[in-house]
């Protein structure tokens, strides 16, 4: 009887389980398919739910149990070949399966919305518009506000993009259409192919060597190609690209951040006659569906976006490409907390397609799957200008006088590039004006209410910020604790040092590029415009600079505070600190003009950092990689983060010592626990933190432990006063 089926339907929900269901009343049976969306009850809620299956026996009285609302789709909307991927992902993280599969699908599938193609009301500017001045608008601010953001973004605006800015922007909107100078035109989440696409540029032996290495090879391998900067890298992501749209197949590629995204597609657009799917979190969600909708049906040939774009359905899979494989951003931090590029390789293994892990700085761990014969590693060690790599010197900053963070003998070297009419890049990697905001008179500093953190200092908005929880106030004119008007700004931000340099150097463009600069639609892209113009000019900013840009005129780089990862508490730390540097140093010299970098540091003489700049990093991996073997870190051991928080400071510790004694219990070879200790920063948020460190030196013990350990946390009292998660191969141990 059809009544004795049940519909087994993952739901997103902090349970680690599915949900048992009647079938909908008057289905078939030929309705009930693996990956197709279902409408349930769920609680007081209605929710939509994915079919893992059908079964005969349920574990819940048949009485007790709610039939579905609805089989939402026709046909599943994931594929096997998804569902399988994150249900091992589900495993292997240990994170509900519910959640997992959410991952998977946009927000408006997600919602319950039909999988089909939408359009997208979007305006943009026409001639007449771009050519506007806003003096004409002199009594209509509204209307100038959005002319001028229009103007700023250069690109199609949509609803999120005005809303995001303001409030009541219709009206003055169709006053700018009325004038003749905005249009409003329909739109769909994929680019148009190209008509009269670039000619490829004759490659170096390298190059083609690593192109044919990888097109000979149809089926699973995992390619690290491992390239310095300005070796040519996308120019092999492209010829490989070019092979597998040939023969009607698809590309992935995947980027670390939204900011390389517009460039990639721009450099695939112009050489490629294939429509482009874009998904990332900046589309509007009619986009994304339309652009996952297109991969899925084989429309798109190329598909290209961040982390979470790894579970785009694709119907003639050819290639996955991981462009700076070894970015931290490619772990999920929260949530479902999986890493795109490990399950990548993973996916292109399933799917019997080689993935290439592009990088001039590799992971330790990509390295050691080399060592190990895991991957083959393609070397590109030519620049493609021809051009040597720049030199790199230190600046010691020990008795040195500095402005604002300005070494005199740095600013004396980028005034001779400026007088060249050169350009010049500056990293720092910290926004905000200072970091700390002080009391001359008595000492007071002004920290974050709800952090074990300061509040920095934002000069252009007088605001103080947190950057790790949000909370934003005032600059006070006066110190809370002594009234003293001697309020000091300690230390440096981008900001502080960009006015420094408008100081110095008036006559000059100063672009500051990090977060707060950027926050627009189009505004990255409008100062990469004005950098790629070639006039001179200073660029200043955080590690968005770092990844990925070529900028022909850059001829000299300076990194003001290379100590920031030489005494890290996190043992990635230093490995981080190397690859910023290198990356930053490579966007010297690409060009014809020679390049030279500067690193400022009160440690030139720490053999981690003279490693890395007197035999480059190669070497400084290498003796990275040995260290860890020594100390039994990854990428030679596995580790697991179990974390608890709490707004009483003694609730996580207890438990975590929970957590300590049931695994101990368990009794299983090979595993280390170490702590339960306080977090680095134990209060955030407001909420006190701690952490609960598990190592193995193999990963079978360990999931056997987090098998066992994970259920029965669940049933600990303690588990109902704390919010705690676990972290599979965590990133970032702070």
């Amino acid at each position: 009887m059809q009544s004795a089926r049940y519909l087994q339907i993952a739901i997103a929900s902090p349970l680690r389980r599915h949900f048992d269901y009647l079938p909908p009343k008057d289905s078939q049976q030929s309705d009930w398919q693996v990956g197709c969306r279902v409408k349930v009850p769920f609680g007081r809620r209605t929710e939509v739910g994915i079919l893992l299956g059908t079964s005969d026996h349920s574990d819940v009285p048949v009485e007790k149990l709610r039939p579905a609302l609805k089989i939402l789709d026709d046909t599943p909307l994931l594929s096997d070949e998804i569902m399988s991927l994150l249900s091992w992902a589900s495993a292997y993280y240990h994170h509900p399966i519910g959640d997992a599969l959410q991952h998977a699908l946009p927000v408006l599938l997600r919602q319950g919305k039909a999988a089909s193609a939408s359009t997208e009301t979007v305006w943009q500017l026409n001639a007449a518009g771009k050519a506007a001045g806003t003096e004409e608008l002199k009594r209509a601010p509204k209307q100038a506000a959005l002319l001028q953001q229009l103007q700023l973004a250069d690109d199609v605006l949509s609803k999120e993009d005005f809303n995001s800015q303001h409030s009541n922007w219709r009206a003055p909107l169709a006053a700018l259409i009325k004038r003749g100078w905005v249009e409003e035109v329909e739109r769909r989440g994929l680019l148009a192919d190209t008509a009269t696409p670039d000619q490829a540029p004759t490659l170096n032996n390298e190059q083609a060597s690593a192109i044919e290495t990888v097109c000979a090879e149809d089926e699973y391998q995992c390619f690290l190609l491992d390239g310095v900067t300005g070796s040519g890298k996308t120019e092999v992501y492209l010829g490989v690209i070019a092979d597998v749209l040939s023969q009607g197949r698809q590309a992935l590629v995947l980027v670390p951040e939204i900011s390389l995204t517009p460039q990639t597609v721009s450099r695939f657009q112009r050489r490629f006659r294939v429509p482009i799917a874009m998904m990332h979190s900046g589309l509007g969600q009619g986009e994304r569906l339309d652009a996952w909708l297109a991969a899925r049906n084989g429309e798109a040939g190329i598909i290209i976006g961040t982390r979470s774009a790894l579970f785009t359905p694709l119907a003639n899979p050819g290639v996955i490409i991981i462009d700076e494989e070894h970015d931290s951003s490619f772990k999920q931090q929260k949530g479902f907390r999986y890493h795109a590029r490990d399950l990548a390789v993973l996916r292109a293994q399933r799917l019997k397609i080689p993935i290439i892990l592009g990088s001039a700085t590799p992971s330790l761990e990509s390295l050691a799957n080399v060592d190990q014969g895991r991957y083959l590693q393609l070397i590109l060690n030519q620049r493609i200008s021809n051009t040597t790599p720049p030199p790199v010197r230190t600046i010691d900053l020990r008795g040195q006088p500095i402005e604002s963070g300005l070494s005199h003998s740095l600013l004396k070297v980028v005034t001779e590039h400026l007088d060249r009419d050169e350009q010049v890049l500056l990293f720092l990697n910290r926004r905000g004006y200072a970091p700390t905001l002080c009391c001359h008179d008595c000492g007071w500093i002004a920290d974050c209410p709800r952090c074990d953190a300061k509040l920095t200092l934002h000069a252009a908005s007088q605001r103080l910020r947190c950057h790790h929880c949000g909370t934003e106030q005032s600059m006070p004119a006066n110190c809370p604790e002594c009234s003293s008007t001697e309020l000091r700004a300690i230390g440096q931000g981008t900001e502080r040092i960009e006015d420094a340099l408008q100081s110095h150097f008036p006559a000059v463009d100063v672009l500051r590029i990090d977060r707060d600069t950027t926050r627009r639609k189009g505004a990255m892209q409008a100062m990469l415009d004005r950098i790629h113009g070639g006039k001179k000019a200073i660029l200043i900013g955080t590690q968005m600079l770092a990844k990925g840009h070529d900028f022909p005129n850059v001829t000299l780089v300076g990194i003001l505070d290379a100590d920031q990862g030489l005494f890290g508490i996190d043992f990635r730390a230093s490995e981080s600190m190397a690859q910023l540097i290198v990356q930053v140093a490579g966007r010297a010299g690409r060009a014809e003009k020679p390049g030279q970098v500067l690193v400022q540091t009160y440690h030139p003489e720490h053999p981690l950092l003279q490693n890395l700049l007197t035999d480059g990093y190669p070497a400084f991996a290498q003796q990275a990689m040995q260290e860890r073997r020594e100390v039994v870190l990854p990428p030679f051991a596995s580790i697991a983060l179990l974390r608890a928080e709490a707004n009483q400071r003694e609730l996580p510790m207890a438990f975590l010592s929970k957590a300590y004694a049931t695994a101990t219990a368990c009794n299983i070879k090979g595993i280390e626990l170490f702590g339960p200790l306080p977090a680095p920063m134990e209060r955030r948020a407001g909420r006190y933190r701690a952490q609960l460190l598990i190592q193995a030196a193999e990963r079978k013990p360990l999931q056997h432990l987090l098998k066992i350990l994970l259920p029965e946390l669940e049933k600990h009292p303690e588990t109902r006063k704390v919010r705690w998660s676990i972290d599979v191969d965590p990133v970032d141990t702070m």
